[in-house]
Order: structure tokens, then C-alpha cells, then sequence
């Protein structure tokens, strides 16, 4: 009994000592380099510890160390609760989807989302009422929405690699925080690289050259990592070329070697699928083994078990997993999570309020909604609607009385829907009737009865409410309308299911508009011949229908543009899975007229472009020049411009795109105001990728400057010289 007493008190004591001198280990001194800090991290850990490490919970509680955690967040912190874990709902700010985000043009409007998205990701982990680690978040998607049948348009930006990834980066300097020493949290890019066919997607192969791996899929990542500051990102299902991205060399020789990637996380089931799916090695523990000497070092699979006993074997060594850890915790002190408080700016994120309740965090939600609204159709003035000359407006539509939300959206702290965002724009004086269908002939009556019909269509972006169980071995079930589509799926044609209803609405009531809430592009050709007024605006803003209303009655000036092609028919479209782009994919090498072309927006003002010069008359290899023009509201509205320069080589030896975008720029002018546009072009941006050096070429000859409202919409034209 005296034995087993003073065994006790001993480990009692040591577990006291311990806990008391936690305080006083080297990793704890802010003031040692980084990698000081984490050797004696590594040299504090066990080696069960250290393989636990790999998974999305950093923390090694025996130290103090806590996990930076993690959350999806494409467009809003992610917590729909646990039960299982006893983990209730949080509710979190909802932007629109990406290609809302891509709509609005505006890469400083992004950042601000960002930052708020950041801001709430640390309030999570550091209030004491939610206690939840939520630093490490699951965005941008970097993606490039290459085809208009791709299930996962909803999640990016663009099929542009240069406006993709000006939005990338915008949204991770929002997200890291513009600290020189902290990060506000941690963005994790998604998914690496060219995965956009969800069909097959766990061992298809994206297969196509170097030229367009660096003109074009990998440009998003590049300029996130180079120019945003990202240091993390997850590798996709699919192979590059036949290697599937989760052993590809790529990612040590590239990502983690040249990029300085500190975080490569695998996609949930990846490694499981090296074995099930692409049979490439003969049992689980093998394919964690290669998926870790490949750069993996944050599993979303079962790997635990397994690398333990790879660590027995031999077949991972310590050292190895020191490497691997060395560099996710840079993270951990990036976030400032071992460091005293005091220094840290983001620290104190974690009293007060929550912020998603603060009007900060809703009046920037509203911006963002209203700049992501598109017009893509306004004959005759039809917008903006008089509220002082109606007395009765229809609303219509199987999504006129709801918000819908996405497979990778959160809880948001409210949600307007469009019928109520018109019913607040319209007033009092405005009888709404209101009909989701034309069960019983309720549209079309509600449509004659009314002065004006609005009529509220679009997809569904989770094919129904069950998608939770509608997963397979080959991805999720087909949606009932296989013009949805959504991770798992792809989507069996771009034709708009519900534009019979937009058929009968007009018949009964020729002044319609059209309301397309839809993550995609649909080949709505009926419509636009004959509805006089069209609107786009993406799924899942908690201002979804108070953006609606107010664009619908002039309190805001539409100013969004298109960030894809929208083909006039799915026989524009190369077949799904042909990855080389120049073979019809995309603005930059489409065949045919598009019904909307890449960049098309409309405004209830009008734009006059003059005075196309550049800084100089010639560009130097390394160098940059400023590409000027005036634009001039030549309307009566307040309204915003999207000003966009594209750029063609008609001298180039090798062969380009036809015009590729080099920048923009959103700009509010009010009525009758003159501004002069400054849009930089560097160099390195007409660079091609010369597949026998190994090392991006800029030509010298002329480069053709176009400036336009949209890809097919040019205004003006210039040349400069490059040197």
C-alpha cells in the first residue's frame, strides 16, 4: 500500500511539475526563431503523438498546445453542430456562393468577406461559449469551372485562371490578415489541381501538357500561394496525367519545394480510393505510407493504425514525421497559438457579441449580395420597376420563398428570401400575391391579376433535402432534374427545367422578369428572346432577397458580370471529359455564339469608353506598364462600371488563346462623371510556358490591348510593344 501510495503521489507530482513548467519550455519564448521553437516541440513528442498530429487535430494537449483546428469555408464559417459529439449549431455570416462572389468583380469587396470570415473563425475558437478550433479554413476553392456541366461550379470563382485567382488571393489576404507577424486564420486551398468532372471522379484522370498545367489549372493556386500568402491546400481525387494528386511528385517538387506549402491535406476518402478505386497499391497502409512520402501531412482518412505500424516496420521514420510536422507547425505559430496574448492583434477575438450579430458583419453580407446581382436582360428599360405605378405584382416560383443553401454552406443568423426582399422594396402600396407553382392554374392567375410578374427560378443545389445519404462508391445518386447538379454528380444538360413555368407566367402576363438564382449556367434561349427582363444572382446569401428586391426597384444599380460562358446549346461544348481546353472550352478558345459571353453585364446606366494609352509605348521583359482609359457615365443613374482589358498575341510563334483576360476594374461612377481607369499589366502575364526550357517565355512583338464591358463587347483597341 506504501508503495503503490508514494508510485501515486510521484505521478501526481510529475503531472503537477509538468503543468507548471509548461510555461517554461523553449517553444514558449516568442522571441526564438520559428524553427528553434518547433525542434523543441518535435523533441518534446512521443511518436504516437506525433502520428496523431497528421490528422486535422494538431494539439498535443501533454504540452499545452492547442489544435488551429479546422472548418469548410468558401463563403462562411462551417457549423451545423454534432450531436454525436455533443456539438450544437453555430450560426455564421453566408456570402454567395463563389461564382457570386466571382459576379461582383470586386476583389476588395472579397477580401472584406474574408476578413469577416476569419474574424468569425476566431471568435469560435476563442470564446469560451463555443470553445470550438476553427483557424484552419477550407477556402478558397481554386478550382476553375472549365465546364458548365461540372456538379461543383457553385464552389469558385471563374473559368478564368487571372480573375479565379485574383479572387483567390483577395479572399485569403481577407482571411490570413494583413499582420506582419500573426495570421487572423489559416486558408486551405482547394481542391490541387484541374478537378472539375465529379463524375468518376475518384480515379478519373484530368490528363493534358505543361503549357496549359501553368497557363491555366495551376494559375490560381500559383498566384494564391505567391501572391496571397496561402501556405496550406488539399489535393484533389483525380489523377494529373494518369498519378493520382495524392502521390503526384508534384506536390513535394512544386507546391511544398517552390510554393513553401506547409499544410498539403488530403480529400476525405482519397486514400482509401488509391486502393479501391485506381488499385494502384495492394492495401491501406501502403497507400498512407505513399501518400505521406508524396507530401501529405493532414489525413482525412483512416491512417492512424496504419502509420503506427509503418513506423514499426521501418517504412516511416521519425525523422520523417518530424519533417512533415516541422512544417504544420509553422501554422500553429503563424496563428499565434503558443504565444503570450499580448502582440497578437487577433487574440482578443473572442469577447463581446457575437459578430455575425454586429451590423459591420450584415451591412458588408448585403454588399456583397447586391454587387453579385447580374442583368442580363433589360429590354425596353423594363427595370428598374416604378413602386409608385404598381399596385399589384406577382411573385412566382418554386424558389421565390426560400434561400438555398449548398452542401458546403453553414447556419446562417438570418435569411431573406425574395419574396420577402420584394415585399420590403415594394412597400406597403403594393399588393403581392404570391404562387410557387401552377398547381390549380394559382400562376398563371396570380400572373393576369397582376401588373407585373416575377417569376423566381433556378436549381436546387443539394438535389433535394436528403444529400447526406445519397452518397455512393461512385460519387452521390442522380439529382430527379438532371439539369442540377452537385458534388458527386454532374449535371446531364444545361437546360432550365422550370422555364415552362416562366412560359405560362409570360403567356398570361407578358410584363415578366425573370429571376435566375442558380450556381450555373443554364441555355435559357426562350427566355432571353422573349422575357423582356432577366436577372442572375448565385444560391445562399442570407441577403439573397433583400439584394433581389432592391435591384428590382433601382435602389441599386446592378453592376455584376458573368464570370463563365453560357452556351447557347450543350452542343457547343467539347465532351466532358477532354481537360485540353483549347479544344473549345472556355471564353478563350469557345466555337460558336455563346447566348451570354464571358464578362456580360448589364447596367440601368450606360458607359461611354474613350482615350486608350499606356504608361509607355513599350514593355520590357521584367517590367510593367499602365494600361488608362476614361470611362464617363453617360446615364442618369449612379452606376458601376466593370472595366475589363484583355490581351491576344497576333504575332506569337506558338499558339494562344484568342484573348485572354489581364484585369479589370470595378468602378462607381455617378451620372454624367468622368474617371480614368488605371489597370497595371505586368510582363510575366504574357508569359507562355516553353515546354523544352522548362520556364516561362515572354515573346517580344506586339501584343494586342482590348478594352471591353465584356469578352465580347469591346470598346477599344491598342497595341504595345514588348521588348
Amino acid at each position: 500500500m506504501t508503495t503503490k501510495f508514494l508510485r501515486a503521489t510521484s505521478l501526481a507530482c510529475l503531472l503537477v511539475c509538468a503543468r507548471a513548467n509548461a510555461d517554461d519550455y523553449l517553444f514558449r519564448n516568442p522571441s526564438l526563431p520559428a524553427a528553434e521553437r518547433i525542434s523543441n516541440i518535435l523533441s518534446l513528442m512521443t511518436v504516437d503523438e506525433k502520428i496523431a498530429a497528421l490528422s486535422t487535430d494538431t494539439s498535443v494537449k501533454r504540452l499545452g498546445i492547442p489544435s488551429f483546428g479546422s472548418s469548410e469555408g468558401i463563403h462562411g464559417v462551417v457549423k451545423r453542430g454534432n450531436e454525436k459529439k455533443g456539438l450544437a449549431a453555430i450560426t455564421t455570416t453566408q456570402f454567395p456562393q463563389p461564382p457570386g462572389m466571382g459576379e461582383t468583380w470586386n476583389p476588395a469587396l472579397v477580401r472584406t468577406a474574408g476578413e469577416i470570415q476569419g474574424a468569425e473563425g476566431r471568435y469560435i475558437t476563442q470564446n469560451s461559449q463555443y470553445n470550438q478550433p476553427s483557424l484552419m479554413l477550407w477556402g478558397p476553392q481554386s478550382d476553375l469551372a472549365r465546364d458548365p456541366r461540372w456538379g461543383r461550379t457553385e464552389e469558385v470563382y471563374s473559368e478564368d485562371p487571372f480573375l479565379a485567382g485574383t479572387m483567390a488571393t483577395a479572399f485569403i489576404k481577407g482571411l490570413q490578415g494583413d499582420d506582419p507577424r500573426y495570421w487572423r486564420s489559416a486558408a486551405l486551398l482547394k481542391h490541387f489541381l484541374a478537378n472539375s468532372n465529379e463524375n468518376g471522379r475518384g480515379n478519373s484522370s484530368s490528363d493534358f501538357d505543361q503549357r496549359l498545367f501553368w497557363e491555366y489549372y495551376a494559375m490560381p493556386f500559383r498566384m494564391g500561394f505567391e501572391d496571397g500568402g496561402a501556405r496550406a491546400l488539399m489535393a484533389s481525387y483525380n489523377a494529373w496525367n494518369g498519378v493520382p494528386m495524392a502521390v503526384h511528385p508534384v506536390i513535394n517538387s512544386l507546391v511544398i519545394d517552390t510554393w513553401g506549402a506547409e499544410v498539403i491535406s488530403g480529400d476525405g476518402g482519397a486514400v482509401g480510393n488509391l486502393v479501391k478505386l485506381y488499385h494502384r497499391y495492394p492495401d491501406h497502409k501502403t497507400a498512407v505510407v505513399a501518400a505521406f512520402k508524396a507530401g501529405i501531412n493532414q489525413y482525412l482518412d483512416k491512417f492512424q493504425d496504419e502509420m503506427k505500424q509503418a513506423v514499426a516496420e521501418g517504412l516511416v521514420s521519425e525523422a520523417e514525421l518530424d519533417t512533415a510536422l516541422r512544417r504544420k507547425f509553422q501554422v500553429t505559430i503563424r496563428l499565434g497559438l503558443i504565444d503570450p496574448p499580448d502582440g497578437n492583434p487577433y487574440a482578443a477575438v473572442k469577447d463581446g457579441a457575437e459578430p455575425w450579430l454586429s451590423e459591420q458583419h450584415r451591412a458588408q453580407s448585403l454588399q456583397v449580395a447586391l454587387e453579385s446581382v447580374v442583368l442580363l436582360k433589360n429590354a425596353r428599360n423594363t427595370l428598374p420597376l416604378n413602386r409608385g405605378k404598381l399596385k399589384s405584382i406577382a411573385v412566382i416560383g418554386p424558389l421565390a420563398d426560400g434561400v438555398h443553401w449548398d452542401w458546403y454552406g453553414g447556419h446562417p443568423p438570418y435569411a431573406v428570401t425574395p419574396l420577402d426582399g420584394i415585399r420590403a422594396a415594394a412597400g406597403d402600396g403594393v399588393k403581392i400575391q404570391f404562387a410557387a407553382d401552377n398547381t390549380g392554374g394559382a400562376a398563371v392567375k396570380a400572373a393576369r391579376n397582376a401588373d407585373v410578374a416575377i417569376v423566381v427560378v433556378g436549381n436546387d443545389p443539394t438535389c433535394g433535402p436528403n444529400m447526406a445519404n445519397d452518397w455512393t462508391d461512385a460519387g452521390t445518386k442522380p439529382c430527379a432534374d438532371p439539369g442540377d447538379g452537385r458534388e458527386g454528380r454532374d449535371r446531364e444538360t444545361l437546360a432550365l427545367k422550370q422555364e415552362e413555368l416562366v412560359k405560362l407566367v409570360h403567356a398570361a402576363n407578358p410584363r415578366t422578369v425573370m429571376v435566375l438564382v442558380s450556381s450555373f449556367p443554364y441555355t435559357i434561349n426562350w427566355s432571353q428572346q422573349h422575357v423582356p427582363a432577366i436577372l442572375h444572382m448565385a444560391h445562399s446569401s442570407q441577403d439573397e432577397g433583400t439584394a433581389i428586391g432592391r435591384v428590382l426597384f433601382g435602389d441599386f444599380n446592378p453592376g455584376g458580370h458573368l464570370i463563365s460562358t453560357w452556351p447557347s446549346s450543350m452542343s457547343q461544348l467539347p465532351p466532358m471529359m477532354d481537360y485540353d481546353i483549347r479544344h473549345g472550352h472556355t471564353y478563350m478558345y469557345f466555337k460558336g455564339k455563346p447566348l451570354y459571353a464571358f464578362g456580360h453585364g448589364l447596367s440601368y446606366t450606360s458607359f461611354r469608353y474613350a482615350k486608350l494609352r499606356t504608361s509607355s509605348p513599350a514593355l520590357a521583359a521584367g517590367g510593367t506598364v499602365t494600361v488608362d482609359v476614361d470611362v464617363t457615365n453617360t446615364g442618369r443613374r449612379e452606376g458601376d462600371a466593370v472595366v475589363q482589358l484583355y490581351v491576344s498575341h497576333p504575332a506569337s510563334k506558338v499558339a494562344r488563346p484568342k484573348q485572354a483576360l489581364a484585369g479589370f476594374e470595378r468602378v462607381r461612377l455617378p451620372a454624367g462623371a468622368t474617371r480614368t481607369v488605371h489597370i497595371p499589366l505586368k510582363a510575366s502575364q504574357l508569359a507562355y510556358w516553353d515546354t523544352a526550357s522548362g520556364a516561362p517565355v515572354v515573346e517580344s512583338g506586339p501584343v494586342k490591348l482590348s478594352i471591353g464591358a465584356s469578352s465580347a463587347d469591346i470598346k477599344l483597341t491598342g497595341k504595345l510593344a514588348v521588348q
